[in-house]
């Protein structure tokens, strides 16, 4: 549970105290997250490799699967037709992309970054 705490807090995987992301973003500003480039606790470089980050798309795909399944089970028995209930999908879609962004990132680093 204490990593999942880190994860949501946007912690540093290596000292538990530095802030992964500079800035959460604001979708309805279409701000983008921003990420520091390094820990400014630790010094701990957060994309150790050219790529690092390429399979937190994989991450970010699974979260979002889970989101609309949940999304899903919550809205069907109140939609009245398919259209609303693909266009209610996008929306979704759409208003958790940074989020989903940020947080992916954060647990593809906590899943291959080495405990010192």
């Amino acid at each position: 549970m204490n990593i999942v705490k880190k994860v949501v807090g946007g912690k540093c995987p290596i000292c538990d105290t530095g802030k992964v992301f500079e800035s959460n973003g604001n979708v309805l500003l279409l701000k983008t997250p921003k990420m520091n480039d390094t820990c400014s606790h630790c010094g701990h470089k957060y994309e150790t490799e050219p790529g690092f980050f390429f399979g937190a798309m994989f991450v970010s795909y699974a979260l979002i699967v889970a989101e609309l399944m949940t999304f899903f089970l919550i809205i069907n028995p109140f939609t009245p037709s398919t259209e609303i209930l693909l266009l209610s999908f996008f929306i979704v879609i759409i208003l958790t992309s940074f989020t989903n962004f940020k947080y992916s990132r954060l647990i593809w680093m906590y899943m291959l970054t080495p405990v010192k």
